[in-house]
């Protein structure tokens, strides 16, 4: 399983917006896209899925912008490759009258693969990638004192 580049830039904006929730107030696409290095443009239309998906609403006006829907902890990255991906939990039920013996032991692999990765994309929120992030600051300051 590879990360998009797509599902990269998402996940880099919605970490700037999860370093700002606290204050309330939205950020404006621009200020994202000039933080996380992100063509505008493009920005623009993950916004927009992500806002179809629930996971940011916008804001019109002067002081408009984004802001998540919900706290960091309480969002998941499942949920964010799901809503920018289209991925599904399979129970491998799916594909049960395979054609052959061959394709059928490919198949039932590659579905406990895609549960193992969904697994770990469900148990990870906004919120610990934050704090993954704040802690290897942390150390890179350390390093460098």
């Amino acid at each position: 399983m590879e990360l998009s580049c797509k599902s990269e830039y998402a996940i880099l904006a919605l970490l700037e917006m999860a370093a700002h929730y606290e204050s309330g107030e939205p950020l404006q696409i621009r200020h994202i896209a000039a933080r996380q290095n992100i063509p505008d443009r493009y920005l623009e239309q993950l916004l927009a899925t992500l806002r179809r998906g629930g996971i940011v609403k916008s804001q019109r006006g002067s002081k408009g912008g984004y802001l998540l829907t919900r706290e960091p902890r309480k969002i998941i990255l499942f949920e964010i490759l799901e809503c920018l991906e289209g991925l599904e939990v399979r129970t491998g039920e799916e594909k049960v009258n395979s054609k052959t013996v061959d394709s059928s032991v490919i198949e039932e692999i590659w579905q406990e693969a895609s549960r193992a990765a969904n697994s770990v994309l469900q148990k990870y929120t906004l919120q610990d990638l934050c704090e993954k992030r704040d802690s290897r600051r942390q150390l890179d300051i350390m390093y460098y004192i």
